[in-house]
């Protein structure tokens, strides 16, 4: 049944079927044509796995990057990190960098900062004088940062599938984020001096410095207070989530007064619909899911893995490549769902912490969304500096580099995922 599923899902996916409905066609197809187990059971995991406390933390993670993520916040910020990191070689990209960065500790979402983040940044870029292609492909690359840093929304659907807890998760991804973030800008600075790309002109002055400070500061704290919160067991996630969520109302109707109706409505749309995708796609991949381990695939794959690859190293390197596949065509909430099953007793054998795995997966994943064929961000950052995919994916081989060698760390040194 498992590779007739497959099979189904292939050719709707070739046929330009969203990911979601093509993993339900494919699975109640499955169903149909074997007709070995009643399609109602197929519906009513679909509705079961819906029907966690955890989820809602989603919508009120989203609707705070909606609130934080626009306005006043984010040009003070690309102000800040300009004076003080503009005059380096390559600062102004570094700068998008290091915004990813932060902004990862309010939304959440690689496709929101993408599109928040690029749309401010890549043109301001390119009229300092930097290629599209190199400022598209930058922008791409540092907004997978943002689901590394917490919070996380591809986390917390690892968590609800292996049992992992969310905010152990969110803790280990600190240090990979740092280290992702540090090595992007490496590449930032390489990149500048070698191609002598223009810097930062203005000049330096402590009282604007301070002045942009001040008026960053209560966005800039709340990565830290969601942290703290989360460490030290003073709230659930779930509990921050809706904190964050009245944090942000709060810093943006009294602090940046850019809060308006229009605002407000327009970040519970956008939290909406973005929550509805992530929803749609949990519950199509809860019935592929629920039949992969109705035919105990997961304990075969294990099994046929340790008698043929043997050694752990072999196989945690399997692991990675066929993570980095399936990301290259499938979106990463749908390739999470897909692929925790199927690894988490797998990792087991080998040693493997829960948590570690998780990390691992989240970061193979995300290169597939600045990886074609797929790659969401990519395509956000290209269509914003209206350049071709090609010439974007030239500029990003030193990032592809510093990521799958971060990777690697991640995947055999346990220690970089501190909890």
């Amino acid at each position: 049944m498992t590779t007739l599923i497959i099979g189904l899902f292939i050719l709707a996916a070739l046929a330009s079927v969203p990911i979601a409905h093509a993993l339900v066609l494919a699975a109640v197809g499955g169903l149909l044509i074997i007709d070995r187990v009643p399609v109602h059971l197929a519906v009513e995991q679909m509705i079961t796995q819906t029907q966690s406390f955890p989820l809602i933390a989603i919508p009120f993670f989203m609707m705070t990057g909606a609130l934080m993520v626009s306005g006043r916040l984010g040009q003070s910020l690309v102000n800040l990190l300009t004076m003080m990191i503009g005059r380096v070689h390559g600062g102004p990209a570094q700068v998008g960098v290091l915004s990813s960065t932060i902004f990862g500790g309010v939304s959440g979402s690689a496709v929101a900062d993408a599109s928040a983040i690029g749309s401010m940044l890549i043109p301001w870029l390119k009229k300092l004088g930097y290629p599209a292609p190199f400022a598209a492909g930058t922008l791409a690359a540092a907004a997978t940062i943002d689901i590394l840093i917490p919070p996380s929304i591809p986390m917390i659907v690892y968590a609800l599938v292996s049992g992992a807890s969310i905010g152990a998760l969110f803790v280990a991804g600190i240090l990979p984020g740092l280290l992702m973030c540090g090595g992007f800008m490496l590449v930032c600075y390489v990149q500048g001096r070698r191609r002598n790309f223009p810097r930062d002109t203005t000049p330096f002055h402590w009282g604007e410095f301070g002045h942009q400070l001040l008026h960053a500061g209560p966005a800039l704290a709340m990565p830290v207070l969601i942290i703290i919160f989360l460490r030290f067991g003073i709230a659930t996630p779930t509990e921050v989530s809706v904190m964050s969520t009245l944090y942000a109302l709060v810093v943006s109707g009294v602090v940046y007064r850019d809060l308006n109706l229009a605002k407000l409505k327009h970040a519970a749309v956008e939290a909406g619909v973005s929550t509805g995708v992530v929803l749609l796609i949990i519950m199509a991949s809860s019935v592929v899911g629920w039949i992969v381990t109705y035919e105990q695939l997961p304990a075969a794959f294990t099994q046929y893995a340790k008698e043929t690859l043997q050694q752990p190293w072999l196989i945690i390197l399997a692991m990675n490549l066929i993570m980095l596949a399936v990301a290259m065509f499938i979106d990463l909430p749908a390739a999470v769902l897909l692929l925790t099953p199927m690894f988490v007793p797998l990792a087991s054998a080998v040693g493997m912490d829960t948590i570690q795995l998780g990390i691992m997966m989240i970061v193979n994943l995300s290169i597939g969304l600045y990886h074609p064929p797929i790659g969401t961000t990519l395509f956000i950052t290209s269509s914003i500096a209206k350049v071709r995919i090609g010439d974007v994916v030239k500029e990003l081989i030193p990032f592809y580099a510093v990521a799958i060698a971060l990777l690697l760390g991640f995947a055999y040194l346990p220690w970089l995922t501190l909890r």
